[in-house]
């Protein structure tokens, strides 16, 4: 039973997604959170985390941690994408089992279920089909990752689950444009072209897929009802249950930004997997739904995103 005393681990609390988990935990009143920066742990290093592991003995531990990007960093990196995601996560995952901690709560992504699944995407769809090309070795690391978690649940009884979240935006963003996701790019974007006297703005592929987007807020909200609660199963979908197009998404974050020139798409780039929208119906019958409106959260992001634009580091790959 996880109280306010109990001592918690978030690997990538520094992240979009830990730095989320962190905040909320604070607000709620645990005192015994538990972080370290790439340089105080290399998580890719086995040793290393065993080590702490045994050192700290935390009570549980939430999975933030990964090597994240977008189409474009996921096309032009799958090696990296792939062995350091696997690095990360088999090395917490392991690193826990062996250490005798009992709650784990693992991370990934909606890109795990096939390119052409049924939609919405449901848990049991999970290694039903083959997967989108451009974010392949990112999709089977996580697989694995998941795979893990189910197998310690199963074979030790230990209240390992993992959350698949659908597009995660928010404060902490990677605006980077060579290396984000879809949301933050198109801000940056819009943002740049304003103070440029709102010069056209070009964006890639069609504008048609659909995508489902979850303000990070709602999604550390989730993590922590995980981590309250006991779920039953090892797997479920963290998201609105809603989707938009791409274009949709660009219309929306134009008209936030309040950017007056014109939209181009450039065809000749990839549009990704059609549509990604995910059958929330499991987490909710648990008892835990989104909260957060796209329009409403892109207006925060975008407040986060013009205080911190100087301070925002562009991420290498």
């Amino acid at each position: 039973m996880v109280t306010k005393n109990s001592k918690i681990y978030i690997a990538g609390h520094n992240g979009m997604v830990g730095s989320a988990v962190w905040r909320n935990l604070q607000s709620k009143g645990y005192v015994n959170l538990i972080g370290k920066t790439s340089t105080e742990l290399n998580l890719t290093n086995q040793q290393a985390v065993l080590d702490f592991f045994n050192e700290e003995c935390p009570d549980a531990v939430i999975a933030a941690a990964a090597k994240v990007g977008g189409i474009l960093a996921n096309s032009d990196f799958p090696y990296p994408f792939l062995m350091e995601n696997m690095q990360i996560q088999n090395n917490l995952i392991d690193g826990a089992y062996k250490a005798g901690i009992d709650k784990f709560i693992f991370l990934g992504s909606s890109c795990i279920y096939p390119k052409f699944a049924p939609q919405p995407l449901k848990e049991e769809y999970l290694l039903s089909g083959s997967l989108e090309p451009t974010n392949e070795g990112y999709a089977i690391a996580k697989i694995t990752g998941v795979k893990a978690c189910q197998a310690i649940r199963e074979q030790y009884n230990k209240d390992y689950v993992s959350l698949m979240p659908t597009n995660l935006y928010g404060s902490f963003d990677n605006f980077d444009l060579h290396s984000s996701h879809v949301m933050p790019a198109i801000i940056r974007k819009f943002h740049e072209a304003k103070l440029n006297n709102h010069s056209d703005v070009m964006l890639w592929g069609s504008g048609t897929p659909m995508r489902e987007f979850l303000f990070v807020d709602d999604m550390a909200e989730a993590v922590v009802y995980a981590l309250e609660n006991h779920l039953p199963e090892y797997l479920y979908n963290i998201g609105t249950g809603k989707d938009i197009t791409i274009k949709e998404l660009a219309e929306t974050i134009q008209r936030v930004i309040g950017h007056q020139g014109n939209i181009l798409w450039d065809d000749s780039k990839p549009d990704g997997t059609p549509r990604k929208l995910m059958d929330v119906s499991k987490m909710k019958a648990h008892g835990w739904e989104y909260t957060t409106e796209l329009e409403q959260g892109i207006v925060k992001t975008y407040e986060w995103y013009k205080k911190n634009i100087y301070t925002i580091k562009e991420i290498k790959l």
